[in-house]
């Protein structure tokens, strides 16, 4: 069974994030991280490393200094592209007419109207990240998350919910970035075919890249200080019950928690959130709400409830179960000590 909410085409021909390429001078913590945090090794060499998602995205890690990669949207470890899936030349056709305007466009392979499969197009946005896009190359998967049994409609009988050891994330979900130009961010990407989905209103947008499909596949952030840069990258998991067991997993290991395990009230979402080697914070994400086109972009008024309905400061310990520095108090966590 494959997923709807991310292998739908949208009337975009965008269905989400194909690859992502990473720059850092971090090198084998981010090896090690990546390992961690769940991700395939597909190949390394001494100037990059490959990765994959469990349905074949990929991410690419390559060296800070690295000459073939563009300028950086910032110092230090970052994003230095995001490489998008299409699903026919068509929409590739459509893209390259829209892109060809564009600051650094680019195309290999795309001459006499005729795209193969391994043609990639691209060009900067208006911040100046490398944007690409390509056909996809993503697996269809028979996977499903646990059933859930809210009241009124139970969906497992007679089989208890999954505990994970640690996560094995499905796909790239989606990326996040602060900018200094909200608008005109936002204005290139619509025209691309990405649709807004909820805003706050002169300080950000979330979009997802085709009518149909998961909340957003990009949020766009404008901050009083004007930052620019890479917020966050989350890689999607099956349930709840997998951003838990990944979470608790990279404590485990040693990995310093940002925040979480939470929720997302504006896309329902269930999130933890890490620091990440590579640059920026990584999340793991589930359950997102799935839009059509009937949906009506809401605003809020940035606000932290807004951001999380509930959430974890310091995260959760992997040995004890409970907070950092809170001592557990025995083999029952609520018993009590008298």
């Amino acid at each position: 069974m494959t997923d709807p909410t991310h292998d739908a085409p949208g009337s975009s021909g965008i269905e989400g994030i194909a690859a992502i390429t990473y720059a850092t001078d971090r090198w084998d913590e981010a090896r090690r991280f990546l390992a961690d945090w769940g991700l395939t090794p597909v190949a390394e060499q001494p100037d990059q490393q490959q990765w994959e998602t469990q349905n074949g995205a990929q991410v690419q890690v390559r060296r800070i200094d690295d000459p073939s990669l563009p300028p950086a949207i910032e110092p230090g470890p970052t994003l230095r592209e995001v490489v998008w899936g299409v699903h026919d030349d068509a929409t590739l056709d459509v893209l390259a007419k829209t892109l060809s305007s564009r600051r650094g466009y680019w195309a290999d392979c795309y001459e006499n109207n005729r795209i193969d499969a391994a043609t990639c197009i691209g060009a900067l946005d208006p911040q100046g990240l490398r944007v690409a896009f390509r056909r996809t190359s993503k697996r269809a998967l028979a996977l499903q998350g646990s059933p859930a049994n809210p009241w009124g409609a139970v969906q497992r009988i007679d089989t208890p919910s999954p505990v994970y050891e640690r996560a094995q994330p499905i796909e790239i979900g989606h990326v996040v970035f602060f900018t200094d130009r909200l608008a005109e961010m936002e204005a290139f990407y619509a025209a691309l075919g990405f649709v807004t989905s909820d805003r706050y209103p002169g300080r950000g947008v979330f979009m997802r890249c085709a009518p149909q499909g998961g909340h957003h596949d990009l949020f766009l952030l404008q901050l009083p200080t004007g930052q620019v840069g890479l917020n966050h990258v989350a890689f999607t998991v099956r349930d709840i019950h997998e951003v838990f067991g990944g979470g608790l997993h990279m404590s485990r290991c040693g990995w310093k928690t940002q925040l979480g395990p939470g929720r997302h009230p504006i896309s329902s979402a269930y999130f933890w959130y890490f620091e990440n080697p590579c640059g920026g914070l990584i999340e793991y994400n589930a359950d997102e709400d799935h839009l059509t086109a009937a949906w009506q972009a809401r605003e809020f008024q940035p606000g932290p409830t807004v951001f999380a309905e509930w959430a974890i400061d310091g995260g959760i310990d992997g040995h004890t179960r409970r907070q950092p520095k809170v001592e557990a108090s025995g083999a029952f966590l609520t018993e009590k000590r008298g």
